[in-house]
């Protein structure tokens, strides 16, 4: 009941931020032309977008797979789909995206998923993720600089530092298992913070875990090639979330520029918002699509495009997921009470 109950504070800041972030936008603006604007775009390119996020899903819960396989450790594909949209929602609500990592561990504990090789997965995949962010930014913003005010400037080279310090971090925590533990003491802190029962016998299992890690690190050490392929389905996974802010340019009937401009110019606009601590970035997301794009759609269309984008990106996944924690969750408590149940016999 009390996790649940800091789930609800949670999300009462998500839907806040997204109020102010609406009303701020919005309060000069005659919203019934914004959403007329957007029931003109084209169903088809919408549905692309939306195959486009579902297989940004895909490849995540692919990787996880891939490492956890190399592991040992075998989960079927729906599972992994599972552990990648739990994931999505409680880094979407949470600031920093904290809680995203310690609820998939915890999800997938209850999976009988050693921890230890759950938590150097996640390390494996985040890693990927921050490679393919900063890389891709980088290269970005070289053909779109001019798009950038100073603020933005300003934005994009926090942005990068933030993603290379964690990058730093995420690197050290794979090959240190000093600093691993301290992953995990976060995570018993963030599980804390949701009051999940029995924290401390939870403690001493992930500690338990721990003595296993250093030689799951090593077998990654070894099989370098599971690590490679993982960094190759991040940039097509990354391409593919990049990819939905050019199905919407064209669901607006537009076509003048390139998918590798709307790809690159979405690349850096991501890596600009995605260092700012604001759960899911709400606020700087919508901001920062509106000061990039603004330059390339007409001012009647930029909102609704903002709506378009960010809906297919961001919020449906986000209202999906948010399905799949209450049904993971329910299911969590039947077995919890089944297996008291059957204790008490």
């Amino acid at each position: 009941m009390e996790r649940i109950k800091k789930v609800i504070k949670n999300l009462a800041l998500f839907f806040i931020l997204i109020v102010l972030t609406f009303y701020i936008i919005f309060k000069d603006q005659d919203v019934s032309q914004i959403f007329e604007v957007v029931r003109s775009a084209k169903k088809e390119f919408i549905l692309i977008a939306i195959l486009c996020m579902c297989f940004y899903i895909l490849c995540e819960a692919t990787n996880i797979r891939r490492t956890l396989k190399a592991l040992n450790e075998k989960t079927k594909l729906i599972s992994n789909i599972k552990y990648a949209l739990i994931g999505f929602f409680f880094s979407g609500i949470t600031p920093a995206a904290s809680g995203g990592q310690p609820m998939q561990i915890y999800f997938m504990h209850k999976d009988k998923i050693s921890v230890a090789n759950s938590t150097l997965a996640l390390l494996i995949n985040l890693t990927c993720m921050q490679i393919v962010t900063i890389s891709t930014a980088l290269f970005s913003v070289i053909f779109n600089h001019k798009y950038l005010n100073k603020a933005l400037i300003g934005l994009f080279i926090l942005g990068i530092v933030l993603n290379s310090t964690a990058l730093t971090l995420l690197i050290i925590s794979i090959f240190s298992k000093r600093a691993t533990k301290w992953i995990i003491n976060f995570s018993i802190k963030v599980l804390k913070f949701f009051r999940v029962k029995n924290i401390e016998e939870k403690r001493l299992r992930f500690e338990q875990e721990l003595t296993k890690y250093q030689g799951s690190t090593d077998y990654i050490k070894n099989n370098k090639f599971v690590a490679l392929k993982t960094l190759i389905t991040t940039y097509f996974q990354f391409i593919a979330l990049y990819s939905i802010s050019y199905w919407v340019y064209r669901a607006f009937g537009m076509n003048e520029k390139s998918i590798f401009s709307i790809i690159t110019l979405q690349s850096m606009l991501y890596a600009t918002v995605s260092g700012i601590p604001s759960p899911g970035a709400v606020g700087v997301s919508e901001g920062g699509f509106i000061a990039i794009f603004s330059k390339i759609y007409p001012e009647n269309m930029i909102n609704g495009a903002m709506i378009l984008s960010r809906g297919i990106n961001f919020y449906l996944f986000i209202a999906l997921s948010a399905i799949v924690v209450i049904v993971s969750t329910i299911k969590e408590k039947k077995e919890e009470k089944n297996e008291i149940e059957e204790n008490d016999e």
